[in-house]
């Protein structure tokens, strides 16, 4: 795929809003738990680092996210713009999921994001931490996909 021939619209650099528009789209993506359509938003030779875990590629990206949705199931995502210049974007995120054995967590964390001119994402840094909760305290209270838009964002539920 020539990312020439199929810009990841909004393209940079990022105004407010297409940097709002590019984290909903992101969120949106990764709440499907699709790992070869979450894949295609980076560009072919993306390096990641999540976590403690380095990746490079959207190989490698493909066979993270399917080893990750096998672990932590249920997942939900909410992602909030944190700040944006040029062709970056800063973005703060949490999400929900419990392990199979029934332990409910919420994760939060930073990433930051780095975008070719045609708008895949060439470098994502993230940096996450776990908190187990109980069930009582989820947040996230939708059915599993994409977030309703009356849904709370992260600000909204002091997060």
């Amino acid at each position: 795929m020539n990312n020439a021939e199929n810009p990841r619209l909004p393209l940079p650099p990022f105004d407010r809003e297409s940097a709002i528009q590019k984290v909903r789209i992101g969120e949106d993506a990764w709440n499907t738990r699709n790992p070869e359509q979450v894949s295609l938003a980076y560009t072919s030779d993306s390096i990641w680092r999540n976590r403690s875990e380095f990746l490079s590629g959207r190989e490698a990206i493909v066979q993270f996210l399917t080893r990750k949705w096998l672990k932590e199931l249920d997942y939900r995502l909410i992602k909030e713009l944190w700040a944006f210049r040029d062709n970056r974007i800063a973005v703060r995120f949490a999400y929900e999921w419990h392990d199979d054995s029934g332990n409910w967590f919420r994760s939060y964390g930073n990433e930051n994001w780095e975008f070719d001119e045609h708008g895949f994402m060439r470098w994502r840094i993230a940096s996450i931490n776990d908190l187990p909760i109980h069930q009582s305290d989820l947040k996230f209270h939708w059915i599993l996909g994409r977030r309703p838009d009356n849904h709370p964002g992260l600000s909204d539920l002091n997060l």
